[in-house]
C-alpha cells in the first residue's frame, strides 16, 4: 500500500496588524462598518466550517488586516494551532482557548463541534460594538463561571445606540443550547448581516451617530490597551525565520517521501510479480506432490503384496525343507535296512552255493539224488523262498532289476 501525504501551505503578508488595534485607532466608527468587518469573519469561518473544521480560537488577536491603508481593508484569520476537524460520529472534548472567548461546552467539558467558533464570533460582536467584553472577570474562574451561567447584559451605556437587530445578532450566537445557535449559513443570512441599519432622520442620526462613535472608539482602545497588557507577548511574527526553515524542511521531507513512494510503487510491482510467480510455482508443487503421493501409495500396495506372498513362499519353503527332511529320513531309514537285508541275503546266498557245491559233491561221487533234479528242484525252492523274504522286508521295490536265476 502506497501512503501519500499532502501539505497545503499558504503565506500573506498582514502588514495590517491586528482588527481592533486599527479600529482604536480610529476617530469614529458606525455599525455598518462593524457589520462589513462581521460580515469578512463570518465568510472565513464559512471556508473552514464547510470543510468541517472548527478554529476553537476565535479572538481579536487572531483576526489580522491584510493591508490598513485601504478604505475597507481585507481581514484573515490567523493562528490554527488549536484547530480541529470535526468527524462525523466521532465524539470530541477538551479544555482549551481562551477563556474570555470559549463556549459553554468547553467550559462544562462537553462534546464540541463547529458551533464553539459561532459563540466566539458573538463575544467578537458584543466588544466590537460596545468596547467591553460580556463575560470577563476578575479572574479565569470568574470568566468561566459567568459563561457557563449565562450571566451577561446589554447594558445601555454601552448599547444605547446599537440596533436591535445587531443584539438579536448577538443573542442567537450566545445560547448555550448549541441547537439554538446561529450556525455559520444562519449567521450569513442574518437580516443584520444582509442589510444596512434602520435609519433615522438626518439631523438626528448624524448628532445621534457621532457621538456613539466617539464614546465606541475610546472604550475599544481602553479594552485593546488592557487585553494586551494581560496577554502574552504575541509572536507570530518573530518566529516567521524559525517557521520558513520548517516549511523548507517539510518540502525537503515531502519530496523525500514522493521518493520512497515511487521506490515503494517500482517495489510492489516487484513483489507482486515474484507473489504471482510463487502462486505458480505453489501450484506446480502441489500438483507434483499429489501425484508422488499417489504413486508413492501405489508403491506402498504393491509393497504389502510382494511382502505378503513372500511370507507366503517363505512360509511353503519351510514346509518343503519340513516334507524333504522328512523323506531324507526315511530314505536313510530304507537305506540302512536295504543295506542290512542286503548283507543278509549275501550271506544267505553264500551259504547256498556253499549247500548246492557240497551237494553236487556227493552226486558225482555216485551217492544221494541225481546232481540235476536235486539241483533243479533245490533252487526253485530257494529262489522262492528269497523273494517271500523280500516282498515282506522291503515290499519288492528292492528286487527290481535282480535276476536271481544267474544263481542258478
Amino acid at each position: 500500500m502506497v501512503v501519500k501525504f499532502h501539505r497545503c501551505l499558504s503565506c500573506f503578508s498582514v502588514s495590517g496588524g491586528e482588527l481592533f488595534d486599527f479600529l482604536a485607532q480610529k476617530e469614529s466608527l458606525s455599525e455598518d462598518e462593524a457589520t462589513q468587518f462581521i460580515k469578512q469573519i463570518l465568510e472565513g469561518v464559512h471556508y473552514l466550517h464547510t470543510r468541517n473544521i472548527a478554529h476553537f480560537d476565535l479572538k481579536p488577536e487572531n483576526i489580522m488586516l491584510l493591508d490598513k491603508n485601504v478604505p475597507l481593508p481585507r481581514i484573515k484569520l490567523i493562528d490554527f494551532g488549536l484547530a480541529h476537524k470535526i468527524e462525523e460520529g466521532a465524539e470530541f472534548k477538551n479544555i482549551f482557548g481562551t477563556p474570555e472567548f470559549v463556549a459553554p461546552e468547553i467550559v462544562n467539558y462537553e462534546p464540541l463541534g463547529l458551533q464553539a467558533d459561532m459563540w466566539s464570533i458573538g463575544v467578537i460582536t458584543y466588544i466590537l460594538l460596545s468596547g467591553a467584553s460580556p463575560f470577563l472577570g476578575e479572574t479565569k474562574q470568574d470568566t468561566l463561571g459567568n459563561i457557563s451561567a449565562m450571566n451577561y447584559e446589554f447594558d445601555d451605556e454601552f448599547f444605547g445606540h446599537t440596533s436591535e437587530l445587531a443584539k438579536s445578532f448577538i443573542r442567537q450566537l450566545l445560547q448555550k443550547d448549541t441547537k439554538k445557535r446561529l450556525s455559520i449559513q444562519d449567521a450569513l443570512n442574518h437580516p443584520w448581516i444582509k442589510s444596512s441599519e434602520h435609519r433615522e432622520e438626518p439631523s438626528k442620526a448624524l448628532e445621534r451617530k457621532c457621538e456613539h462613535r466617539q464614546l465606541k472608539t475610546k472604550r475599544l482602545k481602553e479594552y485593546t490597551i488592557k487585553s494586551h497588557s494581560s496577554m502574552p507577548p504575541n509572536n507570530t511574527y518573530i518566529n516567521f525565520e524559525r517557521f520558513a526553515q520548517v516549511v523548507e524542511d517539510i518540502t525537503g521531507m515531502e519530496d523525500t517521501f514522493s521518493q520512497l513512494a515511487s521506490a515503494q510503487a517500482v517495489l510492489q510491482e516487484d513483489i507482486d510479480a515474484l507473489a504471482s510467480i510463487y502462486s505458480q510455482k505453489e501450484l506446480w508443487y502441489r500438483e507434483e506432490s499429489e501425484s508422488i503421493h499417489h504413486d508413492l501409495s501405489q508403491l506402498h500396495y504393491e509393497f504389502r503384496k510382494v511382502e505378503t506372498q513372500r511370507r507366503g513362499v517363505q512360509e511353503d519353503v519351510r514346509a518343503v525343507e519340513v516334507a524333504v527332511g522328512r523323506v531324507s529320513e526315511r530314505y536313510r531309514e530304507r537305506q540302512a535296512h536295504f543295506e542290512a537285508l542286503q548283507e543278509e541275503l549275501g550271506a544267505e546266498l553264500h551259504w547256498v552255493q556253499e549247500v548246492v557245491g557240497s551237494n553236487q559233491v556227493v552226486g558225482s561221487s555216485g551217492g544221494g539224488f541225481p546232481s540235476c533234479s536235486f539241483s533243479s528242484v533245490f533252487n526253485s525252492d530257494l529262489n522262492e523262498a528269497i523273494k517271500e523274504l523280500l516282498n515282506r522286508s522291503c515290499g519288492g521295490d528292492l528286487l527290481t532289476g535282480l535276476n536271481l536265476d544267474q544263481q542258478r
